[in-house]
């Protein structure tokens, strides 16, 4: 985020796109809920589905799945036509602004109602009120990256906030809502083939260099590596012979699962770190127990950017270890001797050879984390980004045309499907599913459907219904719902059984190597 969690009672206008906020960060939707009620928020909702956060919102406008980067362009189009962009932050501190407002021209109102089905009188309204706040938050999730235009998204939304003059101020921003309790600082650690701790490239002589020096090794690779979802095919081809998952579940996460598990199934070796016997961990030859959260010394860095303190509340069962002791352990008996003390002398590497955890360190976050970059211990740590310059200087305006999801309705798979989350279960159901009363709230996946598209295809709540795609087939039970809009169908990742990612795209965005597992073609049929 490049702003706080609770800036977001302080602005004037949110912007949420992409983002089940209440059932997927209910922490954050009550800033949100809380800010719109006892506030004078005005709140802008755009999502395929009418989520509970839409009937807190002055606008709920539907788009039609996987056509974002239309309406995004409609917006700019119209705070652009009626003169309400903030021209000074433009000429001073953007580039690229002649080339936006050139592709943004075709995108009118009648155009983008075309396209995304969001009538034109609203896109205008909505333009109008986010353009004329004085500080406006754009907050998103999921919804928006995982298409295979997901990078392209994501630029669109920098776009419509430098546009306007809504970066580096408090309230403002654009403002990805992290999916994982510690997502943001896996990235922030290096957790991506093609960079080490805080983002430096490993393509980057002098970043090699300085890692050559703090680990006492000499040529270091300039090789990036794969992405996960660049792994799972040359699995399947032979190309990558071995794998070790840490804490990831992908026989219940990855897209278009039958290939998955049968790329999974082609390797030589497996070994699989978690904390349960999850149903990849069951595949593998070496299974390695590590400890929970709760047993835990370390630090976790959240979706607001602050590194914030975790300490052991239970100890754990048995000879358990932590994560990094697992990997040290390895590390030396595959020659290369690592040894650290305890977490905090980790911590002490980090901020010695990672410029924007500099000035963290056990000691500054005892009370309170520190949002980075903080990179010496005079430093305060930094709330909101971009205040005066951006990282490169000036901020660049991307001019995006749209272009239409990887795979489209047609007559033998006439609806669209989207994936998400429920609140009573989290993620692959690892931890939450060993839970009895959330299994009571949410004990199987679903298919929701509206009232219109049950009538059409004959189907009643809570009957069970078959779920095809071009890539498999699941069976689960219908339900009804208000949410859902003609022509779309929702069904939750969570359960192996009726495991909606059997259903789902692997087609990647180029860029960001993410699977479109937002928007898919399906079919239904009534279960035998």
């Amino acid at each position: 985020m490049t702003n706080t969690i609770g800036e977001i009672e302080k602005t004037d206008v949110i912007l949420i796109t992409g983002s089940n906020t209440t059932e997927n960060h209910p922490v954050i939707s009550s800033f949100v809920k809380r800010a719109v009620s006892f506030g004078d928020t005005k709140l802008v909702v755009v999502d395929p589905r009418r989520i509970t956060i839409s009937d807190f919102a002055d606008f709920w406008l539907r788009q039609n799945l996987g056509t974002d980067v239309a309406w995004i362009n409609g917006m700019i189009h119209v705070i652009i036509k009626e003169n309400l962009q903030d021209q000074s932050f433009i000429d001073q501190r953007t580039q690229g602004y002649e080339e936006l407002k050139q592709t943004a021209e075709k995108y009118t109102p009648e155009y983008v109602e075309e396209i995304t089905g969001i009538p034109a009188q609203s896109l205008i309204e909505a333009a109008r009120l986010y353009a004329t706040a004085k500080a406006g938050s754009i907050l998103y999730c999921m919804g928006i990256t995982q298409h295979t235009h997901g990078t392209d998204n994501v630029k669109s939304l920098a776009n419509l906030a430098m546009l306007c003059g809504h970066l580096g101020i408090e309230g403002g921003g654009v403002n990805p809502l992290r999916g994982q309790n510690n997502v943001q600082g896996a990235c922030d650690m290096g957790g991506l083939p093609n960079v080490y701790s805080g983002y430096q490239a490993v393509t980057d002589e002098g970043a090699r260099k300085k890692m050559e020096t703090a680990w006492g090794v000499t040529d270091l690779p300039d090789k990036i590596g794969l992405k996960v979802t660049e792994m799972i095919p040359k699995a399947h081809s032979g190309d990558v012979k071995a794998m070790y998952i840490i804490g990831e579940n992908p026989l219940v996460s990855d897209p278009d699962l039958n290939h998955a598990e049968a790329s999974i199934k082609n390797l030589d070796f497996l070994v699989v770190q978690d904390i349960f016997l999850t149903e990849t961990a069951q595949l593998a030859d070496v299974v390695l127990p590590a400890k929970c959260f709760a047993e835990k010394e370390g630090t976790f860095s959240n979706t607001e950017r602050r590194v914030q303190r975790v300490r052991a509340a239970v100890d754990a069962p048995g000879q358990v270890k932590e994560d990094w002791e697992i990997i040290c352990e390895i590390a030396s008996r595959m020659g290369y001797p690592m040894s650290y003390e305890n977490s905090e002398a980790i911590m002490a590497e980090i901020s010695q050879v990672t410029p924007s955890y500099g000035g963290i360190n056990y000691a500054r976050i005892e009370q309170q984390g520190l949002h980075w970059p903080c990179p010496n211990e005079e430093h305060p740590g930094t709330p909101i980004l971009h205040v005066d310059l951006f990282t490169s200087g000036k901020g660049t305006f991307h001019a995006i045309d749209f272009a239409p999801p990887a795979e489209a309705a047609d007559d033998d798979y006439p609806l669209y499907l989207t994936t998400g989350r429920v609140l009573y279960q989290y993620h692959t159901g690892s931890m939450t599913m060993k839970s009895e009363g959330l299994n009571d709230r949410s004990p199987e996946s679903f298919v929701e459907i509206s009232f219109q598209d049950a009538g059409k295809y004959g189907l009643e709540d809570g009957t069970m219904v078959d779920v095809t795609s071009r890539r498999g087939s699941i069976t689960a039970r219908v339900k009804v719902s208000t949410k859902a809009v003609p022509g779309t169908v929702f069904i939750p990742f969570h359960y192996a059984q009726s495991a909606a990612n059997k259903l789902t795209n692997a087609a990647l965005d180029p860029i960001s190597g993410i699977p479109e597992l937002k928007v898919c073609a399906v079919k239904l049929s009534k279960a035998a």
